[in-house]
């Protein structure tokens, strides 16, 4: 996700947009659509939609809670702000925030590899995948360690860069399309009919990471004019422009390529896509705007979880030493934790588990906003309606995925709950800590 700066000037609703489509548009997409070509072909565009609609749901509650708490904290902030005195609820949400932004560090880094190595004798071998994934987190590390100047500056171009990057590939896609939209639909309708709209709701419900990172719209309201006004029109905007930027990419992948060449490149499909369609011009292009995506990514997600992980250690809810920062304010143990923690999730899953890792872990954190909002829904004007829809949808997708690990790959699923299991005993270890420790101050 891309980090926010401080600005000279307010940012309105254009600058925000920006912010949080930034933020969305890293490696997701472009892991995505090989995974979904593979298990419910022609349907991914719809698939992607109701990803979209999902994210809709998730984006209710933090709107909500933004413009009642104007805390650029967000996540954490809400949850410790709504149940002051629950530290087991601020600990377990810190806890699966860091993961989740670690999961999705994990997941840039091996999307960054998969296209680094896709023109290479290496494409497919697993191992120098994971090197390469390996040596980008580390150089952001480092980098982050040094010094932070000018990243800002340097993130604003790599975002607008790959955007007109990935409009321009999905124009060319469209031009160069083997199949007529006519055929398209027949392909599409012929998926449908075999298709189980189980299947079709668990790729949903994995499409969901790839929106992850509207609530950095959140992160800026010290910074923006008119709160109220300016946090749903970024968010619910921003999410819009992504779910339309997605569906066209889809599309014209689909259009231009045979489902099978996608689906057995589905590490860097977009990239073999662009290549079949549109020759090597189209393959740079995809491959230059997912290096691009995936650096501003790996970049931001390294800047900004460190500082949360610190903030949350400061308040005595992780491990005291993740709080240290250097004499620049740099929070140096945090960050190379976070490296740590992802090149270790690289080091024991493929991508398929990171992306479903991820998924669940932000439909879980996105749940429990809901419930958050659900609880003050009075003083946040919220609806009951909606806030109980948003509860059931983003369970029901973080069920969609343990059923499907439950009945294809059990061994993954249980790697995946033992990993919560550990979160959560840590969570509840520290809140139980500062507890006591508050009691015995008392």
């Amino acid at each position: 996700m891309t980090p926010v700066r401080k600005r000279g000037k307010n940012l309105g609703v254009i600058e925000l947009i920006a912010i949080a489509v930034g933020g969305m548009v890293g490696g997701g997409i472009f892991s995505i659509l090989g995974i979904s070509a593979s298990m419910i072909g022609y349907l991914t565009p719809l698939a992607i939609i109701i990803g979209g609609f999902i994210a809709m749901l998730a984006a209710y509650a933090y709107v909500k809670l933004g413009v009642f708490y104007k805390d650029e904290g967000a996540t954490y902030s809400f949850v410790k702000r709504t149940f002051p005195h629950k530290h087991i609820a601020a600990a377990s949400i810190g806890w699966y925030v860091i993961f989740g932004y670690i999961s999705t560090l994990s997941l840039y880094a091996y999307t960054f590899s998969s296209y680094a190595i896709s023109s290479t004798d290496f494409a497919d071998n697993e191992w120098v995948r994971k090197a390469v994934a390996w040596s980008i987190i580390a150089l952001f590390t480092i980098i982050n360690l040094w010094s932070v100047k000018g990243m800002g500056r340097i993130e604003d171009i790599m975002v607008y860069t790959k955007l007109v990057i990935l409009f321009i590939v999905s124009v060319l896609l469209m031009q160069h399309g083997r199949t007529s939209f006519g055929r398209f639909m027949d392909l599409m309708a012929k998926d449908a009919e075999h298709a189980k709209i189980l299947h079709i709701l668990i790729v949903a419900s994995i499409t969901f990471v790839a929106y992850e990172g509207f609530q950095l719209v959140i992160n800026a309201v010290n910074e923006m004019t008119n709160p109220e006004k300016n946090i749903p029109r970024a968010i619910y905007g921003a999410i819009v422009l992504v779910i339309t930027i997605y569906v066209v990419l889809a599309v014209g992948a689909l259009f231009a390529v045979p489902i099978e060449n996608l689906i057995r490149e589905k590490e860097y499909a977009l990239a073999a896509g662009a290549s079949e369609a549109i020759g090597q011009l189209g393959k740079f292009l995809v491959i230059f705007s997912a290096l691009l995506a995936t650096s501003s990514a790996i970049s931001g997600t390294v800047f900004g979880s460190s500082r949360q992980m610190a903030v949350i250690a400061e308040d005595n809810l992780m491990p005291k030493y993740l709080a240290k920062r250097t004499s620049k304010n740099i929070p140096a143990n945090a960050l190379i934790t976070m490296a740590l923690l992802a090149s270790t999730l690289i080091l024991v899953g493929g991508l398929r588990l990171i992306l479903e890792f991820g998924s669940i872990t932000f439909l879980i954190i996105s749940l429990l906003m809901s419930v958050s909002n659900y609880t003050i829904r009075n003083k946040t004007k919220s609806s009951a309606l909606i806030s109980i829809m948003s509860i059931t949808g983003l369970s029901l997708g973080a069920v969609f995925i343990l059923y499907y690990e439950f009945t294809h790959k059990r061994d993954q699923m249980y790697f995946i709950i033992i990993i919560y299991i550990l979160l959560t005993i840590g969570a509840y270890w520290y809140a139980k800590h500062k507890e006591k420790t508050e009691q015995n101050k008392h």
